[in-house]
């Protein structure tokens, strides 16, 4: 008797995708709700420390009795040293709201909430990086990175017209996507480059670029070509931003911003527009990135210009203060991160097989 081979039906890896993401989705859902509770536990203990400490008047010892007889009731359980009861009463301290508490930074990890609680002092300040933790899904290590480049101050302070040429809610979105300044200190530069140098290291580095641009955008090239009655023109680099749903050109140049970068923009911006845009598409923006600008230069070459321009410059590594540069890698890792993504694209792409 032969017993026909059951043959695996076509439909099948639909089914093991589809099976994958919802086991993943669970997974991710068990864990923010875990974490949820852990912060929001350690802010309920360190506002009963801090209670008791000011009508009571515990002092340091108190709490060194509390973290030995929580550890060995808990043994299990990591978390309840008395330097952690420290940090949760400062916790406490730190965010007296327990709306805030509940809404915003009891969704990122404790991690993440004590890296907050020692390098940024102002609240407000502090919660917006949680929220922006929250919003572009941060780790630690790049939430601490956008700390120390200052992206709190840097965000949404660029010059552009965007209030008077595009709708709202578009107009005010898209002023929050710019910086003043961009930092590109994931670059160095010899004194000789020029602009096509400077685009070709940030597309070699486009995950760093990508993350200093910002949630939203997707690169679709560089020097873009467009076609223009018998011409092409080719655009430095463009992008599609898939929340403002809208492409976003942007024009490098190594010089102080000119009056007639706003010109060579706007042709730009209308040529993508008659050329790119589809329905649904929102008008295209786009971001002038100089060495240096003169405020009232830009003013007056924005004044009347009835395209979606914003005009922003950048630093480099070699222009941020000594201290930053020390911690920033050098151009020899640099080299060395290249050379493996070049490498790992000429490889196979391998099948997802958990």
């Amino acid at each position: 008797m032969v017993i026909k081979k059951e043959l695996i039906p076509d439909d099948y890896p639909v089914f093991l995708k589809d099976l994958k993401q919802r086991i993943r989705g669970a997974q991710v859902r068990a864990a923010l709700s875990v974490n949820y509770e852990l912060v929001k536990l350690y802010w309920e203990i360190g506002r009963d420390i801090r209670a008791r400490q000011q009508e009571q008047g515990w002092g340091t010892k108190v709490i060194e009795q509390l973290a030995k007889d929580l550890m060995k009731t808990f043994p299990d359980i990591t978390g309840f040293s008395s330097r952690n009861l420290k940090y949760m009463r400062s916790f406490a301290e730190a965010y007296p709201d327990e709306q805030i508490v509940q809404q915003v930074v009891a969704l990122i990890p404790w991690g993440h909430n004590l890296r907050l609680l020692e390098t940024v002092k102002d609240a407000q300040e502090r919660i917006w990086y949680a929220k922006q933790t929250i919003h572009c899904g941060w780790s630690r290590n790049v939430m601490s990175h956008q700390i120390e480049s200052g992206l709190y101050h840097r965000q949404g302070n660029a010059l552009a017209n965007f209030d008077r040429t595009l709708p709202d809610p578009q107009s005010e979105l898209a002023q929050q996507l710019l910086k003043e300044p961009y930092s590109f200190e994931f670059l160095s530069l010899h004194k000789e480059a020029v602009e096509r140098d400077l685009e070709k290291l940030l597309v070699n580095h486009i995950r760093d670029f990508l993350m200093e641009l910002g949630v939203g955008f997707a690169f679709l090239g560089s020097q873009y070509p467009i076609t223009v009655g018998t011409k092409e023109y080719r655009i430095d680099l463009l992008f599609y931003h898939v929340q403002l749903h809208c492409y976003v050109v942007i024009d490098l140049k190594m010089v102080e911003f000119e009056p007639e970068f706003s010109g060579k923009m706007g042709f730009y911006i209308t040529a993508v527009d008659n050329l790119l845009r589809r329905a649904g598409d929102e008008p295209t923006i786009g971001i002038i990135l100089c060495k240096s600008k003169d405020k009232t230069v830009v003013e007056y070459a924005l004044q009347h210009s009835q395209q979606p321009i914003g005009v922003a410059t950048y630093r480099l590594k070699d222009s941020l203060p000594v201290p930053i540069q020390e911690n920033m890698p050098s151009i020899e890792l640099l080299e060395q991160e290249l050379e493996s993504i070049v490498v790992s694209s000429q490889s196979p792409m391998g099948s997802e097989d958990d």
